[in-house]
């Protein structure tokens, strides 16, 4: 069942209890904070109960819920604020330190034990095997949660289905049946990744903070990833407003899981006051929970799109449901034998899910609602752009038109050349380039470098300073290095990764170009997958045209060389906050590796320098009690420029 249907099961069963006390089964869902370890899995007992949380649907029982409170403990509650949290939806573990040393690690299991799975966790690169000096000596917990990003699961479920295993449901079933693997090699092919929330120390001893904020902070500079869109909230109003931003705006920004927010009241001292509700539930913690996220609509069609590698993508066309707030009408289908191994036929009636709350997913149909008149479905076998045939190759689910000038390819090709992680071209976004595209400025990536400021001010929507903006981005764009390009080019199969290591071998994009595959294998880590679709993309005339057409427009095609010692920045030690003018966070980090330096994730006293943008925050406040010196971007690009480095 779903996450709402247990939430409202789980309530009408709190209050029989409560009505009707005699009924209270010792075993009752409601006494219990999650399931019984079952597996071959070692036995863990946590220092202190995984505690589970009440939830609030709404604002009205946000407010109810700190009325209680300061029944209880008076207007203090409502002086010490609260923290607001994402409350994220994957699988709950404990990581025991000693001396700030990793040695165990735990599923929440039934509160107070869980399974052992420290070897598993060891593989999950979010998991600091040793702790910041800053940290506690001595034995603590720290609790949070493994979770699936979206884009990788989406990723691993392809090549799954590729290779004729059954796909995931959802990424947090997921990343808890990946954690709880007998072989912690399968656990090490999943890209897990975790966020920490919580620290428990033994019986007696206490933490070194007073606040949830201060615990927060202080779980970064240990070195323990804490989610992003946190906030320290004065009043509860400021709380409805968070979850609000939270439910209909960031939320569907996230590349992970989420089933609402985590509203605590801030002071730890209050906290333990309040106390816990019949071993179960803290009184001062709550779920702000969203409103539930499947629907059941009718599949009117199921069409195809071309993405920009060519590849055949299948989605649904739905009739309009509200989803979590959110009209939906289309849905991902993802290839041709997912839709056969769920029997879905056009006309079917479906339950559909918001995906992560961002890309809506059909989950199955419902047989017993079909008519006789549902009309099964296959894939075209031409593209059904530019009527290009087909292929498939035999050990892929995708089926491609092998068209590299398809116009089908064109747009979502222009949005990832565009993107963060290609040429990372700051004010194009999707609509922006789309209406590039129907205005016949922009057919390639190439064309990009040729609009004028002229041409987007005689189109709907730009003003003349974010005009200039953008035309200074493309220009900036030029420079970007060369494994930036061959990402951004599309070619099948290279990615982020393999473009690093293709350019970094090869130097240049001449190079690459008039290399064989048998010069391409011999790169470490590139197969014959990728140095095939190298050839190919490079051997086709359409692929040299637009490489031409960026040389003759100034693209730089060549990888610089790191500068490993010696550099203006080197032996310094540097953390980035806010946003920067120009710089992306990935462009500064390699800007300052670059020049010999490191970048690290929170300021201490061995911060040399705080490179801060707008909206810098926390980081900022922090690094003018210490001392460090805060730079901004301009200085930065001053000091890796110069021959050495001042320390002023």
């Amino acid at each position: 069942m779903s996450d709402a249907q247990y939430d409202k099961l789980f309530r009408e069963l709190q209050e029989l209890e409560k009505n009707f006390p005699e009924c209270l089964a010792p075993d009752s869902p409601t006494l219990r904070i999650g399931a019984e370890p079952q597996s071959q899995l070692s036995k863990h007992e946590h220092l202190r109960p995984m505690l589970s949380l009440a939830n609030a649907f709404d604002d009205e029982e946000l407010r109810a819920w700190e009325e209680r409170l300061v029944r209880m403990a008076g207007d203090d509650v409502a002086k010490s604020g609260y923290t607001s949290e994402l409350k994220i939806d994957g699988t709950a573990v404990a990581l025991t330190y000693e001396n700030q040393l990793f040695v165990k690690g735990a599923t929440r299991g039934n509160g107070a034990i869980g399974e052992e799975v420290t070897v598993n966790l060891r593989t999950v690169r979010d998991v600091p095997l040793r702790l910041h000096e800053s940290a506690p000596k001595g034995r603590i917990e720290i609790r949070g949660e493994i979770y699936f990003p979206f884009d990788r699961f989406e990723q691993m479920n392809e090549a799954r289905a590729r290779a004729g295993d059954p796909v995931f449901a959802n990424p947090r079933n997921a990343a808890a049946g990946s954690l709880r693997q007998l072989d912690p090699a399968i656990t090490a092919s999943r890209p897990l990744r975790f966020f920490g929330y919580s620290v428990a120390a033994p019986d007696g001893e206490e933490l070194p903070f007073e606040t949830q904020t201060e615990l927060l902070d202080a779980l970064v500079e240990w070195g323990v990833p804490v989610a992003p869109h946190r906030k320290r909230a004065k009043t509860l109003a400021e709380v409805e407003k968070w979850a609000y931003e939270l439910e209909h705006k960031i939320r569907s920004e996230l590349n992970f899981a989420i089933d609402g927010g985590v509203v605590k009241v801030d002071s730890l001292h209050i906290q333990e006051e309040l106390g816990v509700i019949g071993g179960r539930e803290p009184r001062w913690a709550i779920a702000r929970k969203f409103a539930p996220d499947i629907a059941e609509t009718k599949l009117l069609k199921i069409k195809v799109n071309v993405g920009r590698t060519g590849a055949l993508n299948p989605y649904a066309e739905l009739e309009p449901v509200e989803i979590g707030g959110v009209i939906v009408k289309l849905a991902t289908l993802h290839n041709e034998d997912l839709i056969i191994s769920k029997d879905l036929r056009e006309g079917d009636w479906v339950q559909v899910k918001r995906a992560g709350e961002v890309i809506p997913q059909i989950i199955a149909p419902i047989p017993e609602r079909r008519t006789g008149s549902e009309k099964p479905w296959s894939m075209p076998k031409n593209c059904p752009v530019c009527g290009t045939p087909a292929t498939r190759e035999e050990d892929e689910a995708a089926i491609y038109c092998p068209n590299i000038a398809c116009p089908g390819r064109q747009l979502e090709g222009l949005v990832h050349f565009t993107s963060r992680g290609a040429m990372d071209i700051r004010g194009l976004s999707y609509a922006r380039i789309q209406q590039l595209v129907e205005a016949g400025l922009v057919r390639d990536p190439g064309d990009l470098y040729a609009l004028k400021r002229e041409q987007l001010l005689e189109l709907e929507g730009y003003a003349d300073k974010g005009t200039g903006s953008l035309i200074a981005a493309i220009e900036a764009s030029k420079s970007q290095p060369l494994q930036r390009l061959l990402h951004a080019l599309g070619i099948r199969h290279v990615g982020s990764i393999a473009a690093q290591l293709l350019a970094q071998h090869f130097g240049t994009l001449d190079a690459i170009m008039s290399a064989s595959a048998d010069d391409i294998l011999n790169v470490r880590g590139i197969g014959a997958t990728i140095a095939n679709g190298v050839v190919a993309y490079f051997s086709d005339p359409a692929g040299r045209a637009l490489v031409e057409k960026l040389r003759s427009r100034g693209v730089n095609f060549t990888e610089p060389r790191a500068v490993v010692a010696g550099g203006p920045l080197a032996g310094k030690t540097l953390v980035i906050t806010g946003t920067l003018p120009t710089l992306s966070r990935a462009k500064a980090t390699a800007t300052i590796e670059a020049a010999g330096g490191r970048v690290t994730g929170s300021v201490s006293k061995s911060t040399d320098f705080l490179l801060a943008g707008e909206e810098a925050g926390s980081k900022l406040d922090k690094a003018k009690s210490l001392g460090v010196t805060i730079i901004d971007e301009a200085d930065l690009l001053r000091r890796v420029n110069s021959p050495a480095t001042s320390t002023a």
